[in-house]
């Protein structure tokens, strides 16, 4: 929005000084007018593709980091019936988890070879122990299978590791921003073998990364085609029109982004909307602009 209406006041405070009228009157198109205004989008482009990327989600630890620390202390799991694959071929089950007490309850794990269930462990409940950095599982029993036979041992406490950190349910809507796109693209890997809920969220986050950089070419045509000429009301017009577009562009971008979270449309889809829409309008108006 600020490389917007940064060109928008740019360039009409050129056309109010009949300046660009004395440009194309030089023998100066309008193509070779725009392209000036292209590299510098290019830079800006450039520039803000490597903040989203890498610079911003190291600035945005500091941030969440004093959030959880002082406003949001505590956190709170309203999942019931949880299902994870933790591993290829390794699921777990929980009917609750305490997040303050670091507890499962009704806790079953089950993995799989060659679509075939090998074991199976269910207990009453499991406690994450901070010291040993282990789950301990409490009257447990454990069925082994094995060519038909199975073998069952039974006990009251047991060590066991299966994957899962009591943070994955501490774990903030938010945390994404903190998180570098290579970060991002691993932690979405887990998440869809884990079967969670909300991998359009974070493909939102994903794909909105790529998709902002490339807006600043289309807003930046957009912007000189819309106030290259001289015009009734000059500088203050051109810019209410550029703040109407800026907004209903950002209007779009989080009407689109809301479909796709809460129903099935394509998160590159959703994403990308905006820039298709906004670039036929750019079009038609860089049309009208070179006539």
């Amino acid at each position: 929005m600020f490389v917007f209406i940064s060109v928008i006041f740019f360039t009409s405070k050129m056309a109010q000084n009949a300046e660009i009228i004395a440009i194309h009157a030089s023998g100066i198109s309008f193509n070779r007018f725009l392209r000036p205004y292209m590299i510098s989008a290019t830079l800006i482009a450039i520039l803000s593709w490597f903040l989203i990327m890498y610079i911003i989600p190291e600035s945005n630890k500091v941030k969440l980091a004093f959030e959880d620390k002082y406003v949001f202390t505590r956190f709170q799991n309203w999942e019931r019936n949880i299902h994870r694959q933790v591993r290829p071929g390794i699921f777990i089950y929980m009917e609750s988890y305490n997040v303050d007490a670091e507890n499962a309850f009704r806790f079953s794990m089950e993995k799989y070879e060659n679509g075939k269930m090998v074991s199976k462990l269910t207990s009453d409940y499991a406690r994450w122990d901070s010291e040993k950095e282990k789950w301990i599982v409490y009257n447990y029993v454990i069925r082994d299978i094995e060519k038909g036979k199975q073998k069952i041992t039974t006990g009251q406490i047991l060590d066991t590791v299966f994957y899962l950190l009591p943070e994955d349910f501490k774990m903030r809507t938010m945390y994404v921003e903190k998180m570098n796109i290579d970060e991002l693209n691993e932690y979405i890997e887990i998440q869809r073998l884990q079967g969670t809920d909300n991998i359009n969220r974070l493909l939102v986050q994903k794909y909105q990364r790529w998709a902002y950089p490339f807006s600043t070419f289309i807003l930046t045509i957009l912007g000189v085609s819309l106030s290259n000429r001289k015009k009734r009301g000059g500088t203050v017009i051109n810019i209410v029109i550029g703040l109407a577009l800026s907004f209903s562009y950002i209007m779009l971008m989080q009407v689109t982004t809301t479909f796709t979270i809460n129903s099935d449309l394509d998160p590159r889809i959703a994403v990308w909307i905006p820039n298709i829409v906004y670039s036929i309008i750019c079009l038609f108006l860089y049309n009208k602009a070179r006539i």
